[in-house]
């Protein structure tokens, strides 16, 4: 199933606005939620080594349990999208090509090295 983002989002301002959450969703506060989403995320593998953290999502609990929050993060981020106005289909590809500039495949490939490292 593709994900609608213009659908999502437009879902999850009327969830907003039925229960009169536009005063509290403001960029500063959607900002700290996303955060403190993307914190429970990385709780679930915080002391897992490597190995555990690759098997982790193969069980039912931890799987249900990761769904969950990287369903928060995605939904906080398009929130904190629509209601700054940014549009993220524009954004994310500008930022593909960006990064294509700054890891060229051919120097890239293979390492972990930051663009000014290449």
């Amino acid at each position: 199933m593709a994900l609608d983002i213009v659908q999502l989002q437009q879902r999850l301002r009327e969830f907003s606005a039925e229960r009169d959450w536009d005063q509290f969703h403001t960029p500063k506060n959607l900002a700290c939620a996303l955060s403190v989403e993307a914190a429970e995320l990385l709780e679930l593998f915080q002391w897992l080594n490597d190995e555990q953290a690759q098997t982790a999502p193969q069980q039912p609990e931890f799987a249900t349990r990761l769904g969950e929050e990287i369903s928060d993060v995605l939904l906080y981020l398009l929130r904190l999208a629509d209601v700054t106005g940014i549009d993220l289909a524009a954004v994310v590809e500008r930022k593909i090509a960006l990064n294509a500039l700054k890891y060229p495949a051919e120097q890239a490939r293979g390492h972990a090295r930051k663009y000014d490292q290449l």
